[in-house]
């Protein structure tokens, strides 16, 4: 086996299933709301807090962010109106 066709066989193996867009959707309303919260939730994520999901532990926080939110563990808490 050549070493590129090796190379892409390991990267294979150890890719996660991809996170459809549709379904972040769903669980925000929006497309600005879900960015909006996958931008929060990975600064936490890179500021120390606890991973809410299993993954690998060399995962982008972004990547992380949207697997949470995905899972339902992260979600918008509406403002309360004075």
């Amino acid at each position: 086996m050549p070493a590129s066709a090796a190379k892409n066989n390991a990267k294979e193996k150890t890719s996660m299933p991809s996170i459809g867009i549709d379904e972040l959707v769903k669980k925000t309303g929006s497309i600005y709301k879900l960015v909006g919260l996958a931008a929060r939730r990975a600064v936490e994520l890179n500021d120390g807090a606890q991973k809410l999901v299993d993954c690998p532990q060399d995962e982008k926080v972004t990547t992380v962010a949207l697997r949470e939110i995905v899972a339902g563990k992260v979600s918008l808490k509406a403002k309360e109106e004075k």
